[in-house]
């Protein structure tokens, strides 16, 4: 089989590609420049796509002894991912760029292009593990990142490859220093990779300006003002520009906002609690909506954010039921469905955010 192997630079596409090397087959790295102007260093844990990444990449295919290349796919990042973080923000929506990416560039561009290539699959460094079409939870529930794949088509699906999937991140460690990798040490990336700073909040308003708006509480009272609602997201707690907790002390969060208006009203972490879920652009891995409803467990964050639910196909769009309210449930934000199992939770489809029950009572 030919394989087109996706190489970051870090440990785990690198061990990844290393395991489809050594099952025979004829393995090809690629690393994704995804920006028109890469930083030459990365700086610890964060951004990703520098000039050293790719550097490490391909010394890492050195030493497999595999072709490597480096493609451009930073136009279409920046449209496809970039641009839709910023568009969705300015909606008052949460978007996540790591599920837009891999919907979008990873496994949509990057694996049109291997196809058109002659390749028979892409194979990455994501933690989660496929077999017969069943997409599942990785062995290291910690670094599980089946929720960012969940946006896959049985089609995509078909095409792709988790070597790693079965294995725990120190194990994947240990593995690289014993094939002699340099990158075994290398921090993780954990920040948005095209906000190396760190900094959304200063990224957005630099891209879509001053949009002024209110802060206010339940009854409407005007608390505060602010500069734009790309600066809020559902739950926050810190950073709102109100002194204090409530009249009762307690804390509060953002609750609502409105884009059309500029308004982000704030309240308390109950009224933060959602029982129903609506998605829109529904994608089941089996290529087929379920018939009738199915009990399941839905995800809406990358890490935590689980509750058990009823979910069903109504009219194109994915309405689930929860048994248990959910917290910090913001439009934009992609819910995975999870069919719980002992070998390992089977996700099932996944749709974006569009409604809470919260709102569509008001």
């Amino acid at each position: 089989m030919r394989v087109l192997a996706a190489m970051s630079g870090g440990v785990d596409s690198s061990v990844a590609t290393a395991r489809m090397v050594d099952t025979g087959h004829d393995v090809v790295g690629v690393h994704l420049a995804l920006s028109s102007a890469p930083g030459t260093l990365r700086t610890g844990s964060r951004g990703c796509c520098s000039k050293e990444d790719a550097g490490d990449a391909r010394r890492v295919a050195d030493i497999l002894g595999i072709p490597f290349y480096v493609w451009d796919f930073a136009e279409s990042f920046k449209a496809e991912v970039i641009d839709d973080f910023v568009s969705s923000y300015a909606r008052g929506e949460t978007p996540n760029p790591c599920v837009r990416c891999n919907e979008a560039i990873k496994f949509s561009a990057l694996a049109a292009r291997a196809v058109a290539l002659g390749f028979d699959a892409v194979a990455t460094g994501h933690y989660a593990r496929l077999a017969e079409g069943r997409l599942r939870r990785a062995v290291d529930r910690d670094k599980d990142q089946s929720y960012v794949l969940g946006v896959l088509s049985a089609e995509q699906l078909r095409r792709a490859v988790f070597p790693i999937g079965d294995t725990a991140k120190p194990d994947i460690r240990q593995e690289a220093a014993q094939r002699g990798l340099a990158v075994a040490a290398k921090p993780d990336s954990h920040d948005i990779c095209f906000i190396p700073s760190g900094d959304t909040r200063a990224f957005l308003g630099s891209r879509i300006g001053i949009r002024p708006g209110a802060v206010v509480d339940a009854s409407g009272q005007v608390l505060a003002h602010h500069d734009g609602v790309h600066g809020f997201t559902i739950g926050q707690r810190k950073g709102l520009g109100i002194a204090g907790p409530g009249p009762d002390g307690r804390p509060r969060y953002v609750t609502a906002i409105d884009a059309g208006t500029g308004t982000v009203r704030v309240g308390t972490a109950e009224d933060l609690e959602v029982w129903a879920l609506t998605g829109r652009k529904p994608v089941f891995t089996s290529g087929r909506p379920p018939a009738g409803e199915i009990e399941c467990e839905v995800q809406v964050r990358a890490h935590g954010g689980v509750a058990a639910g009823v979910a069903e196909f109504v009219d194109g769009r994915l309405r689930v039921s929860l048994r248990e309210p959910l917290r910090g449930v913001a439009p934009g934000q992609t819910m995975v469905l999870y069919r719980p199992d002992p070998a390992g939770d089977e996700v099932l489809g996944s749709a974006t955010l569009s409604l809470t029950d919260r709102e569509i009572s008001e």
